[in-house]
């Protein structure tokens, strides 16, 4: 909604909130270092940053997991 709309409707835009699923992308792309600009300016107006904070540590454990797990795997395959 512009300025004018905004004016004329005596409403003001109430800030989006993130879902689950684009917390998630935003964490995943930032993490591989494809977030387009686009994005991270949503998730920087319209996000928390404990939210994102904590969806990072989770990712990064997982990544961590994942990373472990196929070494093991090629290990006891050699």
């Amino acid at each position: 909604m512009s300025d004018t709309e905004s004016e004329r409707t005596g409403k003001e835009e109430k800030p989006a909130r993130l879902g689950p699923l684009q917390i998630i992308g935003s964490v995943f792309a930032a993490g591989l270092g494809v977030q387009s600009s686009k994005n991270r300016e949503r998730d920087f107006r319209h996000g928390k940053l404990g939210v994102f904070i904590a969806a990072g540590v989770i990712f990064t454990l997982i990544f961590i997991g994942t990373v472990l797990t196929v070494v093991q795997l090629v290990l006891k395959g050699a």
